[in-house]
């Protein structure tokens, strides 16, 4: 049995395959990032997952692709776990620019991909090798244009007095915005990089307002500033993304693109169903 993992900071997508590329199940965790989750904390949302228990010993190959897994010492912590909890498995960890790459770019194509999901990044392919300029630090400095980013956006808009007043209505009766409450799950609870993602949802409910549109554009020329603009030949290959970010505000990240005179490449929420194919095509 061959498990694909797409693993982003919220959730993560597992697909298992036979040996002739046959789909056995799909399933679903709790994101699993090793830069803000303890062992216990990975190990429990493996353990408490039916298919993935049940299976475990079956596993022979294990292709794991996840938010936070950028460095040698992250990649090692996770295949450690993953090495006692599927005894028998060969596990391969890479970090999620791989999987947006498989599932966007074919190999022997050239083009940039990005990440607009819980978080953000951005590299150049050049049909056979990644390459990035910029080393991630993470969701706090970094993360531009991502669910994180608009999420501490709109929270420090409103604490600051910037929103407008009817959105700002609207915001504190969709979410609880008690400062004891926001402390406690951005300095306290797991996840804080997730929390700050669930406030996004609100920017997409309501992008058509005014002050929603200058939010989303200016977040994401911020990050075209920043991330797409650093490679050479941005303006010559295809910029494509995967993320939910890049998915439900897809029209306004087209209108932004365009206006950088870049190129739209392929757009998908979920990168899971490329990777099934890329590695089918493989095996």
């Amino acid at each position: 049995m061959v498990l694909i993992v797409d693993s982003g900071a919220t959730k993560s997508d597992w697909i298992a395959l036979d040996d002739k590329g046959n789909q056995l199940f799909l399933t679903q965790t709790l994101g699993l990032s090793p830069e803000v989750l303890t062992r216990e904390v990975i190990e429990d949302r493996l353990a408490n997952n039916f298919e993935l228990s049940k299976n475990k010993e079956k596993v022979s190959h294990l292709y794991f692709y996840g938010a936070g897994c950028g460095t040698d010492r992250m990649k090692k912590f996770l295949r450690d776990i993953f090495s006692d909890f599927f005894p028998n498995a060969k596990a391969e960890v890479k970090e999620d620019t791989y999987a947006a790459i498989f599932a966007t770019v074919k190999i022997g194509h050239q083009g940039i991909v990005c990440i607009l999901g819980t978080g953000s990044n951005c590299s150049y392919y050049d049909g056979h090798q990644l390459f990035q300029k910029v080393t991630s630090l993470g969701y706090i400095p970094m993360d531009d244009g991502s669910g994180n980013y608009f999420g501490r956006k709109l929270i420090r808009d409103y604490y600051f007095h910037k929103m407008p007043q009817d959105l700002g209505i609207k915001f504190a009766k969709q979410y609880d915005l008690e400062a004891d409450v926001i402390k406690e799950n951005l300095y306290k609870q797991p996840n804080p990089n997730t929390y700050l993602a669930t406030f996004a949802r609100f920017l997409i409910e309501n992008k058509d307002h005014p002050y929603s549109k200058g939010v989303i554009d200016k977040g994401f020329q911020q990050f075209i500033n920043n991330y797409v603009m650093q490679f050479e030949l941005a303006t010559k290959v295809p910029i494509n993304f995967v993320g939910s970010i890049s998915h439900y505000l897809k029209e306004e990240l087209i209108n932004v693109l365009k206006r950088n005179d870049l190129i739209v490449g392929v757009i998908r929420q979920r990168p899971i169903e490329g990777l099934v194919e890329f590695h089918r095509d493989n095996m």
